[in-house]
């Protein structure tokens, strides 16, 4: 697939973490302080509370599923992975996804377990 929004090999996901960072960085730089300040708050929205920062992620997840965002789905993807939530996890999330957001979903469901097969093989040494 060549849609830029694939993110499902490695190329891919440095491809978007190159442009979120850039762009994330940019859209600070404007000087817009309602842009600023809701950056902060989606940031702030994932630190750990009642619930912590793993089960928030998730729900995240699930929500990006659910309206279809597949930039937003790797975002969460990649921060899910990064806190140990294990591929059977992951699995379960997209299920939640899913029955939620109807059949809609399947196609972002394809995409995100080819990206988080992605990021799990990232972990392998050597890989």
């Amino acid at each position: 697939m060549s849609d830029r929004h694939d993110h499902s090999d490695i190329a891919g996901l440095e491809a978007f973490r190159a442009f979120r960072a850039e762009m994330n960085e940019r859209l600070i730089g404007s000087g817009h302080l309602g842009i600023k300040r809701f950056l902060a708050l989606d940031g702030q929205a994932y630190q750990d509370g009642a619930l912590d920062e793993r089960v928030k992620e998730m729900l995240g997840l699930v929500a990006s599923l659910v309206l279809r965002c597949d930039d937003c789905v790797t975002y969460h993807l990649e921060r899910c992975v990064g806190l140990e939530v294990t591929r059977e996890e992951c699995l379960e999330v997209f299920n939640v996804g899913l029955v939620v957001g109807g059949s809609i979903v399947i196609p972002h469901l394809r995409r995100a377990l080819r990206t988080l097969d992605a990021l799990l093989a990232e972990r392998i040494p050597g890989n």
